[in-house]
């Protein structure tokens, strides 16, 4: 289970947040009214789906012992549309190294079974308590 602690002073935005054993700030850009002094909120989903399509991608192929898979690049763009109350993720992954195209295809299907994608695709509860 992944567990965080999120806190916020007076400085509007500025979040501090931490697990056990790392730490990151969060803010909004100065357009929205922060000082960009980290990821905004939309910035930290969008991540999580791009760290988890690589990190799952790269577990495949050592899995299948693709040696020539040298680096994964993931682009992960965010939008809301509160109007509409519709949201959309556009992906974009660069395979670099010597595969075969069937290879690639395969890590196309695979990217779509990462967890964060799968959480992302399916019904999230979210159950809030105040304490």
């Amino acid at each position: 289970m992944a567990k965080v602690y999120a806190k916020i002073g007076t400085v509007l935005f500025r979040t501090d947040i931490k697990t056990a054993t790392n730490s990151l700030v969060a803010d909004e850009p100065v357009s929205a009214g922060g000082m960009d002094l980290g990821f905004s909120p939309s910035e930290l989903l969008a991540s999580a789906l791009a760290a988890c399509t690589c990190g799952t991608l790269r577990m495949y192929a050592n899995r299948k012992g693709w040696l020539a898979l040298t680096e994964i690049h993931v682009e992960v763009e965010f939008s809301r549309d509160v109007q509409q109350n519709k949201s959309q993720m556009n992906r974009k992954i660069e395979i670099v190294g010597d595969l075969s195209e069937e290879q690639k295809k395969q890590l196309l299907v695979i990217a779509d079974k990462c967890p964060i994608h799968n959480t992302l695709t399916h019904t999230i509860t979210i159950d809030t308590t105040l304490i």
